[in-house]
């Protein structure tokens, strides 16, 4: 990161509400999408997203720069939200199948994409229900936030062959979901 960035760090390991604040400010939102993505809705995600942050200060002390301080953030987050789904004994709500479906669909669709592209979405939201926890935050964290493999499996304090193979599992069962409505083309 940069100094500014390292700076803060510092000063919030030895207390620093202030320097604290801007970190949070700078990666709240990365956290906030994460926590959405886990989570499927945005009461919950608040709610993640501000115990994610409440975890980090209260242990900003052992943060020993291993990882960076976003993919330690990252793993706050993912056990906070697999902490959340275990103790509600629910799965993760679906996510918002608009969204999805605002994601999959071009500028300017055909009649043809927009079908398809419907039926992607109402089958994604229950693909995603299925996946377990850990490949749920293994899957998100690849595929939606684009995070390299070493620093998912560092965010979930896991070898990095077990994140591959929970990214894949997801896939596989993703896929497995997905195929009627890509075989409808």
């Amino acid at each position: 990161m940069d100094n500014a960035h390292d700076a803060n760090m510092e000063l919030a390991q030895q207390g620093n509400h202030e320097a604290f604040r801007l970190l949070m400010e700078q990666h709240t939102r990365a956290v906030y999408k994460l926590a959405y993505r886990m989570s499927g809705n945005q009461h919950d995600a608040e709610d993640l997203t501000q115990e994610t942050f409440l975890r980090a200060w209260k242990h900003i002390g052992r943060f020993d720069g291993r990882a960076t301080f976003a993919t330690w953030l990252y793993r706050i987050c993912s056990n906070c939200a697999l902490d959340h789904h275990r103790s509600t004994g629910r799965r993760p709500a679906s996510i918002d199948d608009e969204a999805i479906f605002n994601r999959i669909a071009s500028a300017e669709p055909s009649p043809e994409r927009l079908a398809v592209s419907s039926e992607v979405a109402a089958r994604l939201g229950p693909a995603m229900e299925e996946l377990s926890g850990m490949e749920r935050v293994a899957f998100v964290m690849r595929h939606f936030e684009g995070v390299p493999v070493e620093s998912i499996a560092q965010a979930l304090g896991i070898r990095e062959g077990a994140a591959k193979h929970a990214i894949f599992r997801a896939v596989q069962k993703i896929r497995r979901a997905m195929e009627p409505a890509m075989s409808t083309k």
